[in-house]
């Protein structure tokens, strides 16, 4: 009877009291925020702050409940996450991180879930903390168990989600010391082990002239990754308008480049790519178009010219019924005794304000090879990956001046009177 009792009294106490917080939230609505001052805009905004994060709470764990008791499979849906989709109208992923969010702060400590229901922290500091405490070694006990929580919850008056995580690493540290060294290792080897298991590169042909590269590396990969790449990811210059993700792909390129240039990689990719251009009889006779790799992928002139400085071109002629009628010879780079004399003449890339060193430079023919360019010093110039892109953009024109240096002329837009342009970073006294 008793229960028969309380059931509408704390359906009446749940729905009642959310509806009167839905009153104060119009009367807040209704306020003219331009008639407060600036210490009752921020005294207002760290209130909702703390009341968001309660009601959040709140709904964490009728989420839990629910889930608990299979509502959802009574109303056939297939799972709580997708019930909630349909009933909060939510995006599948953020259905499924509201109930495992529930399920994590459910199992943490009461003193996390009180923490919320104050509002001392934020859901998403609930759940750092939670699964900071879920990770601890199972020999530490209850009793350090609650010595971190009380730890990290103060410490949450302090830090953001981000930093509150680094500072759970070591939290065995500060209440445990004795044990702090033996669980770090032995989480590192966890850790290292995960990051083995899934690490995997995937590059994926895309319909947009683009492969996506994607993939996880583990924290030794990586840091040797940003080691060879950090160099390159600075801008190349004044002219470098380049996002730091255009760079970071850029120095991806040139360290591949450079990995070639050892000649130390294995057989089937130690040697220089030999590029096979396939061009028919009358683009043949009227200049470069585009060309088809032996993959099938379409190239632009530019990047057959650009691939060109690190491959060995074959042009493959075809009469107008697709018949091979020629088989051109491999083209010579600029290697040996003739990149030794362009590295001393130009001491690194020659772009005016360009600091890359001769090692991530490659010898620019002046007049493309593909134009009847020969390979010698004074139609070459020493160029970076970046800037060598730059140059067959075709605003820019490089030439050599007669004391033979090479020298820039920018484009009229830029500068009307074209006045040429030299690197003096690499000049040698």
């Amino acid at each position: 009877m008793t229960q028969k009792c309380r059931t509408p009294v704390l359906f009446w106490f749940h729905v009642g009291g959310l509806a009167q917080v839905g009153g104060a939230v119009d009367d807040c609505a209704e306020t003219a925020l331009w008639a407060l001052s600036d210490d009752e805009l921020l005294a207002s905004l760290d209130a909702t702050q703390v009341v968001a994060q309660r009601l959040a709470a709140v709904q964490l764990g009728l989420v839990r409940e629910l889930d608990g008791r299979g509502v959802a499979a009574t109303q056939g849906a297939s799972s709580t996450a997708v019930w909630l989709r349909e009933r909060l109208r939510l995006s599948g992923r953020n259905a499924r991180q509201l109930v495992q969010l529930a399920a994590t702060i459910d199992a943490a400590p009461p003193a996390v879930r009180d923490a919320l229901l104050s509002g001392a922290i934020t859901v998403e500091q609930g759940r750092v903390v939670a699964e900071t405490i879920a990770a601890l070694p199972v020999e530490t006990g209850p009793e350090v168990a609650d010595k971190a929580t009380q730890l990290l919850v103060a410490w949450a008056d302090r830090f953001d989600p981000t930093s509150l995580s680094r500072l759970g690493e070591r939290v065995l540290a500060h209440v445990a010391p004795e044990l702090a060294d033996e669980a770090e290792l032995k989480a590192l080897e966890r850790a290292t082990e995960r990051a083995e298991a899934r690490r995997h590169v995937t590059l994926s042909e895309q319909q947009n002239g683009q492969v996506r590269l994607s993939g996880n590396l583990d924290t030794e990969t990586a840091s040797l990754l940003r080691e060879a790449i950090d160099p390159l990811c600075a801008p190349a210059g004044e002219h470098d308008d380049r996002s730091p993700g255009q760079r970071r792909a850029d120095a991806l390129g040139e360290i591949c480049r450079l990995a070639l240039r050892t000649g130390q990689l294995p057989d089937n990719g130690g040697d220089r790519p030999q590029l096979v251009v396939t061009v028919s009889l009358d683009e043949l006779v009227n200049g470069l178009r585009a060309g088809t790799l032996e993959t099938g992928t379409r190239l632009t002139p530019g990047a057959v010219r650009r691939l060109a400085r690190d491959a060995g071109v074959l042009p493959v002629v075809l009469d107008g019924n697709s018949q091979v009628l020629d088989v051109g010879r491999q083209r010579r780079l600029f290697t040996g005794p003739l990149r030794r004399a362009l590295v001393l003449r130009d001491g690194g890339c020659a772009f005016p304000g360009c600091d890359r060193p001769p090692r991530w430079c490659d010898g620019h023919h002046i007049r493309h090879w593909a134009d009847g360019g020969v390979t010698v010093l004074g139609n070459a110039v020493l160029l970076c990956g970046y800037h060598h892109r730059f140059i067959h953009r075709g605003d820019w024109t490089v030439r050599l001046a007669a004391d033979g240096r090479p020298e820039f002329l920018p484009p009229s837009w830029l500068d009307p009177l074209r006045t040429p342009r030299r690197n003096l970073y690499h000049l040698r006294c």
